[in-house]
Formats: C-alpha cells, structure tokens, sequence
C-alpha cells in the first residue's frame, strides 16, 4: 500500500498540516453528508415524527461514539509521544488495550439495551407516539455498534501510523455504501426507519473490518500486540487504559454533551412546541455533526503533529502547529456560520416538507444556531490542543462548560427571557462564554 510517508518530527508544519487535514476533512465531511442523507430519506420517505424517533436515540450513538474516539484519541496521544521516543512496542500494547477496554464497554452498552430498551428511550425523551419507530431503530442499531467502536477508535491512529488517506477512505466508502442503502431500504424496499438502521449497522461493519485489515496487513508501526494472561499485565492494562481515557475524556464529554443537548432539547422544544418543535429541532441536530465534523477535523489533524512533537521537545513546532490550526479553525467556522445564515430554507427543506409547520420552526432557529459555528470551532481546537500535551484536566474542564455547565442553564433559562428564539440561540451562547474563558486563560497563561 502506498503510504503518505509523514515526518511529524521534522516536516514543516503546515504541509504536514495539510497533508492532514485534507483527507480527514474529506472523510468526516463524506460522514456529515450520511448524516444528512439519513434524515433526507427518513424525513421525506418515512415523516416528521421517524426523524424525531431518530432524534430520541440519536445520543445512545453519541455517547458510544465518544468513548471510541476517548480511546481513540487516548491511544494516539499516549502512543504519538512513546513513538517520538522510540518505543513501538510501548505504542502497540497501547493501541491493543485500547481496543480491549472499548470493546468491554460497547458490549455493556449493548447487553443494556437490549434488557431495558424502553426505560432507556423515555429516559431519553421518548413519547408514546414515538415509541415504536424509536424502538425499531434502536434494537436494529445495536448489532453494528462493536464495529462502530473499531471504526472510531482506528481512525486516529490510522493517522497517527501516517496513513490519513486510508483512514479517509474507510470513512468514504463507509458513508457511500450507508447512503446508498438507506435509499435502497427506505425507497424501493419500503422498510422505513428499520431499512436506515439496517444500513448503519451495516455499514459500520464494512467499516469495522476495513481497520482490522489496516491493522494486520498494511500498518507501519502500530499492530495489534498479543497481552501476557498475568495479574501484572491486567494491572498494567487497568493503568494504561485509565491514563488514555483521561487524555481523551474531553472528547466523550464532547460527544456526550451533544447528547445532553439532544435530550435538553427534545424536552425544551416539545415542552414549548410539541412534535413539530422536536422535528425542527432534529433538523439542527442533523446539521450540527457537520459543523462538529469540520470542526474537529482541524483538530485531529493537528492532534499527532503536536502529540509527536510536544513527546520529542520540540516546542517551537508545538506552538507553530497550533497556529496553523488556530486560522484553520477560524476560516472553518465563518464559512459554516455563513452557509447556514443563507441556505436556512434550502437546508431545512432537505428533511422536511415546506407544508409542514416543523419546517417553517427550522427555517426560522437555523441562522440563530448557526452562530455557534466560529467559536465552536476554536473551542474545538484548543481543547485538542491541550489534550495532544497531556493537560487533561485544562481540556475537560473547558469541554464541560461548553457542552453542560452553560448550555443546560441556557436551554432552561432563555427560552422564559427571549421565547422559542432562546431554545435556538442557547448553544451559541455556551459556546461563546466558554471561548471568552478560554483565550482569556490562553493569554493569561493560567
């Protein structure tokens, strides 16, 4: 397999910058296009209230998709810095824990809700309406949930072994392979929201196993490393796979609070509009794995350069790459906020029907939530920033005040000063009280 032949240590930061974040960006942007896809052919094929049964399990696949990248961005930092040292072996054990702890989780999650599947989906703000088309889309969810962790996890350190072009390509054919199937079982199958669960999970499998095969077959460094059975090395692996969730526990709370916000928002929006309210605000919830996508692309593909570099020493190139980064970062979240301020009708209208009134709700909350493309995007980057040099505690800190302790109280608290427009601009504000903290502390150097 040709390899993109990447020198984290002495290559100049913005080509390796580049070289990057081009496939990444790629990758995640094929992955946003999935996620509109889905709710196109659920919304338009199936209706209003399959989107919003959507929306009720969506956080279920949020928070499983935060612990694979937790681990996944873990193992890559801890395993960027023993490479810079020299210890491969050190990396592969690192990886191979990583893998083992988050497959034991994900198959919890699983056993979970299989056995308390509708406590699970009130708890996350299911109606009786809904009841139905949420459960068909959960219990046929599950069976691609494992392969899901190998996906998230691989993808950096796929990057991480210089390979960001493979690790774009298995998002690319991931993301055609579910769009095309979602079209198949929905459209001329008519299976409806059981055809588009059918098609993630399997697509989550060829995924899966598309990682696996990196790993055995064509990997540079990072391979799979056979454990020793002993009370030592399980304490060892209980240490290490700890250490790696620290590091990357910012980026779970990341992908957790975007399930907070689900849930928050289901409740809010039905409490003040009912269904159509929960389908409109399904439709941001669709758009905002894009702006996290985009996001978190400059993010992770600065992660290994400064990871690498920051184990090595050397920083002056730290600091340059997150520079570079920085005006990646502010370039992305103008051009997002500005596409959403202009396309609000064109975006909404992919989901929904204009004869809906969830769609003229939509139309009217997607510029006002756009707003929090920019300072999201900065937001986003700095905190990898400091987890790629091992600040955990600076990173979830400044991730739970974005994604809970300011955007909780805004949904709660806004809507009763300003009305509906609250429920939409609750989000850019966290995101903006949490930007103000963190260049202010960036500049203080607390």
């Amino acid at each position: 397999m040709e390899r993109d032949k990447l020198d984290f240590g002495n290559g100049k930061i913005r080509q390796l910058f580049t070289a990057m974040f081009f496939p990444t960006l790629i990758g995640m942007f094929f992955n946003s296009v999935l996620n509109i896809c889905d709710g196109m052919f659920v919304g338009h094929g199936v209706g209003s209230n399959a989107l919003a049964a959507i929306n009720i399990v969506a956080p279920l696949f949020l928070i499983c998709t935060g612990v694979g990248l937790m681990f996944g961005i873990g193992a890559s930092v801890i395993g960027g810095i023993r490479l810079a040292e020299g210890n491969v072996k050190a990396a592969r054990i690192i990886m191979t824990q990583a893998y083992i702890a988050g497959a034991i989780i994900f198959g919890t999650v699983i056993l979970g809700s299989l056995l308390f599947t509708r406590e699970l989906l009130y708890m996350l703000g299911c109606s009786p309406l809904l009841e139905e088309l949420a459960t068909d889309y959960l219990l046929w969810l599950l069976p691609g949930l494992v392969f899901f962790y190998l996906q998230c996890a691989g993808m950096m350190l796929i990057r991480l072994d210089g390979s960001p072009r493979y690790a774009m390509s298995v998002q690319i054919v991931s993301a055609v392979l579910n769009i095309f199937l979602d079209w198949y079982m929905v459209y001329p199958l008519g299976m409806g929201i059981k055809g588009a669960s059918i098609a993630t999970s399997l697509s989550c499998i060829v995924a899966g196993i598309m990682v696996v095969a990196y790993f055995i077959f064509f990997s540079e460094k990072l391979k799979f490393y056979p454990l020793r059975l002993t009370v030592k090395s399980f304490r060892l692996s209980v240490r290490n796979t700890g250490y790696m969730a620290k590091i990357g526990f910012a980026t779970f709370i990341a992908e957790l609070a975007m399930g907070v916000m689900m849930v928050t928002g289901n409740h809010t929006f039905f409490s003040l509009l009912g269904e159509d309210g929960v389908a409109a605000f399904s439709v941001g919830c669709y758009l905002f794995p894009l702006i996290f996508s985009i996001s978190n692309a400059v993010a992770q593909s600065s992660q290994p350069i400064i990871s690498y570099n920051y184990g090595a020493g050397h920083m002056a190139r730290v600091r340059q790459a997150l520079n570079v980064a920085l005006t990646a970062a502010l370039f992305c979240g103008v051009a997002i906020s500005s596409g959403m301020w202009a396309g609000s009708g064109i975006l909404t209208g992919i989901f929904l029907d204009s004869s809906e009134h969830s769609y003229e709700i939509a139309k009217a909350g997607l510029p006002m939530l756009g707003l929090c493309a920019l300072p999201f995007a900065l937001n986003i980057t700095f905190i990898g920033y400091y987890q790629s040099c091992e600040r955990a505690t600076r990173s979830i800190i400044y991730m739970l005040l974005r994604g809970i302790i300011f955007m909780v109280p805004g949904f709660i608290i806004l809507p009763q000063i300003i009305g509906v427009p609250g429920l939409w601009l609750s989000i850019p504000v966290s995101e903006l009280m949490t930007m103000l903290i963190i260049i202010a502390c960036f500049f203080k150097k607390v």
